[in-house]
């Protein structure tokens, strides 16, 4: 039993990333030690037979088919937000007035504009004690934790190149259905939104460098697609009957681009980036590779529970050392199983949740803040912009 004060969570949205938040929010006080206590009080979604099988399913005490509801409940303390982009910021920003901390899925809103209105609302709320926080889970992954700790020790010394990808396949099947992420209204874009910002926040907390400047490339391969068919997992199997609609595709399927960050009190590293959902084979390889001065660090989450490390005065000849992030004194894992004992994708929600309520809970700003997300925002319009106009240098 804990006498923690209660902290009353009103999520809004249940499929993908919704299970994955109310896993993490169920999770997270039975393994840590937190000083507030997470209740799962109330989910919202449009299909009232949809909301209530997956409030059952999930673990939520009440639903609201209406979001607005959830935010006029006294009973709600905290508003998640896992729905398209294209709500985010009328949601964050009305659940902020209205005194509620919120935790948004990233990326944080679907224009510059969007976020930034979100800030300046996130920043007025802060001042009242009122805290937000957008998801950017591969944060909380021990190994890329790990490695941020690394760069901030000195053990690679200065950055010099930055390589970044994100590799999934699931969306290499031309007759998959169409789904809200293919539609540039609700998603804001493809590859480059859904799975690059993850990189490019990736990339932007472990150096400690912001990206000052992009030149771009974004394609998209498949143009129309089946609106019917049955969905499996992110894609699935489009109708291909003669009568079946098709749906124009309004966002990229692919992105890649160069990049130079700020450096700080260096030189500014240099770096590349690629996101794709048509790389067969990958499922989920989100890396990371950071060179320096003094060694290089190189991270894939399809091997999660690794951390590459190069230490030229360790060991020159050596190559990369494979380092098992699953002792006790590594990011988080302390909290879990035995040493050698792997954590998996859902651990970095609950350690998601374990972070943002402990800085409620202390009255200071949790990260990575909706100005830390709008910084990832202007480098996906840098993005856009420098491949809509031939690849020509943008600054962000």
């Amino acid at each position: 039993m804990t006498t923690a004060k209660p902290l009353r969570v009103g999520m809004v949205g249940y499929a993908f990333m919704g299970a994955a938040h109310s896993h993490a929010w169920r999770t997270a006080p039975r393994f840590f030690d937190l000083p507030l206590q997470p209740q799962l009080t109330a989910v919202a979604g449009r299909n009232a037979d949809g909301v209530r099988a997956a409030a059952d399913k999930l673990g939520w005490e009440s639903v609201e088919t209406d979001w607005r509801r959830l935010i006029e409940r006294d009973d709600i303390d905290l508003i998640d937000i896992c729905t398209p982009g294209n709500t985010h910021a009328e949601i964050a920003i009305a659940a902020l007035e209205a005194g509620k901390h919120v935790l948004c899925e990233k990326p944080l809103a679907n224009s510059v504009e969007e976020a930034e209105r979100m800030t300046l609302a996130a920043g007025t709320a802060a001042k009242h004690g009122v805290f937000s926080m957008c998801g950017f889970s591969y944060r909380r992954t021990p190994a890329l934790a790990l490695a941020k700790r690394f760069v901030e020790q000195g053990r690679i010394g200065d950055i010099r190149h930055v390589r970044a990808q994100y590799l999934q396949d699931w969306l290499s099947d031309a007759n998959a259905p169409m789904t809200w992420r293919l539609d540039k209204d609700k998603s804001g874009s493809g590859s480059l939104g859904d799975i690059g910002a993850h990189s490019i926040d990736a990339a932007q907390w472990v150096t400690g460098q912001n990206i000052s400047g992009v030149s771009a490339m974004l394609e998209t391969f498949v143009r129309e697609r089946p609106l019917a068919g049955d969905l499996v997992g992110l894609g699935g199997h489009g109708d291909l009957s003669s009568d079946t609609p098709r749906g124009t595709v309004t966002v990229d399927d692919a992105a890649i681009f160069s990049a130079k960050f700020d450096g700080g009190a260096s030189a500014g590293a240099i770096g590349v980036f690629e996101a794709t959902r048509y790389a067969l084979g990958r499922k989920n390889a989100m890396r990371l590779e950071v060179n320096g001065t003094k060694g290089s660090l190189a991270f894939d989450f399809e091997d999660m529970n690794v951390l590459s490390f190069y230490d030229s005065a360790e060991s020159p000849d050596a190559g990369f050392r494979r380092i098992f992030v699953t002792e006790p004194e590594h990011p988080y894992v302390g909290h879990w199983w035995p040493t050698g004992h792997g954590l998996g994708y859902e651990h970095g929600f609950t350690h998601q949740v374990v972070d943002l309520v402990t800085a409620i809970g202390e009255g200071r700003q949790p990260e990575p803040s909706f100005a830390d997300a709008l910084q990832v925002q202007r480098v996906l319009a840098a993005v856009e912009s420098s491949a809509a106009n031939s690849s020509q240098w943008q600054k962000v």
